[in-house]
């Protein structure tokens, strides 16, 4: 299939905006199912996880290819709750184009925000679409203005909607100037002329977008000062361009669940979202020359691929989901993985949908498949090609934030447990597990109480590990404050030989939210590569350590600044060890503080508890930002330690009469008072 005629799409929103619904509707017209699987029945086809069945929410991307309009279409479904964001995030990375899907109710809501945000650092066009325009207090209008003011977008409407609430009926088409309606299944969609009363409306939402567009397209502002008729091929072609520019966003409506909207959206997919030769072209680095590179998408070249996510299957072991940037890949073939310096043997090549596959032959640039047989690989990983080392952009995830201790009911299962864990994390990056070394203690971590225990419900039933989890932990993490450097020495005999090392480092404190940055700022042509290698393995493995408390360590610059390399006595041993002895000391000296996680919270409330809310918010030491109102509710805006929101949702139904809610996620890490 020509590159042209591929789209990589995700599918974002907050929770319970109708991602899923909307995704189901658009495999069931596409003809890649023959039923519509409904989320509030526990059948939609891409929420197959038993759990995601029983909890009515997304918990894991999933993939799926489909056709429309002779183009293929790679959808990726993804979780709408906070603390599954790691499932968006990496599938943002590897995506096109997006479809944020809003609620015509509750517009953008936090959750929203954070999907959108996360699609501009990783540039992805999108297209809008304003789901459950039937439901009581629905408002096209408003969904818009929160757009502007909330996420800075420039919403422009290619459609708008026929009545709203009960009286909703279809929609009017703002480039063929028609109003469509859709029979009951959905399937007979009806295109009629503007009814005479709602002429007007459609000829001002009409200008609306010929106006948007002429602010950045020269051909529509030349007809427009012409006076001539605008024809809606013109319209198409230069929103796309405006579109992949990220200039504006196309603005669509509908109302899934009653399968009303879905076709006009598919083909919006088609007309506005780009193919992936016409985004910009994936950063790299090479390895060898050690400089940026681009690579564009170019189905000739060498193949170059990024692992995205990593899934456990039990009779295939790990799944490895794989975008392909460059070249093409073909089944039982040798690939090299560049981030681990290994080469390994694809056993499969499939084409998922949700959890069942199809066998394919080959994999080109720009397309995504389910690579078997990778043992080695982990989330960002690059394949690729001996000759060619480079190294793809990584993804980047946010911090754990919550821990809890977990242990098998009986010593037999304790290895089965941590077997169970270490797939469990090489699946998911925001879950680590580490063992206690004062307790013995196994403790996993996460982004939140629901992510811990969606995870514990898979040890105990999908891997068949007894165990029991204690009370929900803070994960603190630590850092530095002043600039030290540090000269460190190793000196050791082992089995008779010596094995010596010495070698300078800086550590200094970086921003917040930075992360750890190793950096070698000496040239030493004599060193063998190895030896440089070792010393960065130190310095990492001593970036999770910590420092005084032993938590993760945050925001620390090390610059490798002088290396004295012995022929006769330096080991790649020896180096590592004396980085991480170098590490230790000079963070030590380096005024070391513990940081605690601080939540973004949001509260929504009728108004009349409104005041008792922020009461209960103050007393837990959190912080009020503001408010906003709507439709009878005010949203609350604060920030609070997570150490003080264990137990919040017991507190606040009972201020609100059980009427208020709440989502929470991470926002960034302070000293704690």
């Amino acid at each position: 299939m020509e590159l042209r005629e591929i789209r990589n799409i995700g599918i974002m929103a907050h929770i319970d905006a109708g991602k899923t619904t909307t995704t189901e509707r658009i495999l069931y017209y596409s003809g890649k199912t023959y039923k519509i699987g409904e989320v509030d029945d526990g059948e939609a086809t891409m929420d197959w996880m038993d759990q995601e069945q029983e909890r009515g929410i997304t918990i894991q991307s999933a993939a799926t290819t489909t056709f429309w309009r002779n183009h293929q279409i790679n959808i990726i479904d993804t979780p709408g709750h906070v603390d599954f964001t790691a499932e968006v995030e990496r599938s943002l990375r590897v995506l096109d184009g997006a479809v944020a899907v809003f609620c015509a109710v509750g517009g953008v809501e936090p959750q929203s925000e954070t999907v959108w945000h996360q699609a501009d650092r990783y540039n992805v066009p999108r297209i809008a679409y304003v789901n459950k325009m039937d439901r009581l207090g629905a408002d096209f209008e408003a969904v818009l203005e929160d757009m502007r003011l909330k996420l800075g977008a420039t919403p422009v409407p290619v459609n708008y909607p026929i009545g709203r609430e009960n009286s909703f009926e279809g929609v009017v088409d703002l480039l063929s100037m028609e109003e469509i309606r859709w029979n009951d299944d959905g399937h007979e969609m009806t295109r009629s002329p503007i009814a005479e009363s709602r002429q007007h409306e459609a000829h001002v939402y009409r200008e609306a977008l010929v106006d948007a567009l002429s602010a950045h397209s020269d051909a529509i502002t030349e007809l427009y000062l012409n006076g001539e008729e605008i024809p809606a091929e013109i319209i198409r072609t230069e929103l796309r361009k405006a579109c992949i520019a990220r200039a504006l966003i196309p603005v669509l409506c509908g109302a899934s669940r009653r399968n009303m909207g879905v076709q006009p959206l598919l083909d919006a997919v088609i007309d506005y979202l780009p193919s992936p030769d016409e985004v910009e072209p994936a950063k790299a680095f090479h390895l060898k020359k050690e400089e940026n590179v681009e690579v564009p998408c170019n189905t000739a070249g060498y193949p170059l691929g990024l692992v995205f996510k990593v899934q456990w299957d039990r009779e295939a072991g790990p799944l490895c989901y794989v975008r392909m940037y460059s070249g093409k890949l073909n089944n039982a073939s040798v690939v090299y993985n560049v981030t681990k310096k290994k080469r390994e043997r694809i056993t499969r090549l499939l084409r998922m949908h949700a959890n069942k596959s199809e066998p394919i032959d080959s994999v080109s640039a720009g397309d995504i498949a389910v690579l078997v047989g990778l043992k080695n690989a982990q989330t960002g990983d690059t394949i690729g090609t001996e000759g060619w080392p480079v190294v793809l952009e990584k993804m980047h995830f946010p911090e754990t934030v919550i821990s809890v201790a977990i242990e098998p009911k009986t010593m037999g299962d304790r290895d089965k447990l941590k077997e169970t864990l270490d797939i469990l994390s090489r699946e998911d990056p925001t879950f680590l597990t580490r063992e206690n070394e004062e307790t013995g203690q196994l403790i996993i971590s996460g982004m939140g109480e629901l992510h811990l225990d969606v995870l514990v419900t898979r040890v105990i039933r999908d891997f068949k590990v007894q165990a029991k989890v204690g009370n929900p932990q803070v994960t603190y993490r630590e850092t530095i404050t002043t600039t030290v450097n540090h000269t460190e020495e190793f000196r050791k005999v082992f089995a008779g030989k010596e094995n010596t090392a010495k070698l300078t480092i800086e550590a200094a404190p970086l921003p917040r939210g930075t992360g750890n940055v190793y950096r070698k700022a000496v040239r030493a042509p004599a060193v063998p590569e190895e030896i440089f290698e070792a010393i960065e393995r130190g310095i990492q493995s001593a970036f999770a350590s910590g420092i005084q408390f032993g938590y993760p360590s945050v925001d620390i610059g090390i610059t490798l600044t002088d290396i004295e390399y012995s022929e006769l006595t330096s080991t790649p041993f020896a180096f590592e060890a004396c980085a991480n002895m170098a590490y230790d000391a000079a963070c030590r000296a380096a005024g070391p503080v513990l940081l605690e996680p601080i939540m973004k919270v949001d509260i929504l409330s009728p108004k009349d508890f409104v005041g008792e809310v922020m009461s209960l918010v103050s007393q837990r030491g959190g912080l009020i930002h503001g408010s906003d109102s709507k439709a009878g509710s005010e949203v609350i805006h604060a920030e609070a330690p997570l150490s003080t929101m264990f137990g919040f949702t017991t507190s606040l139904r009972s201020v609100s009469q059980g009427r208020a809610s709440f989502s929470m996620e991470f926002s960034h890490f302070q000293p704690k008072r």
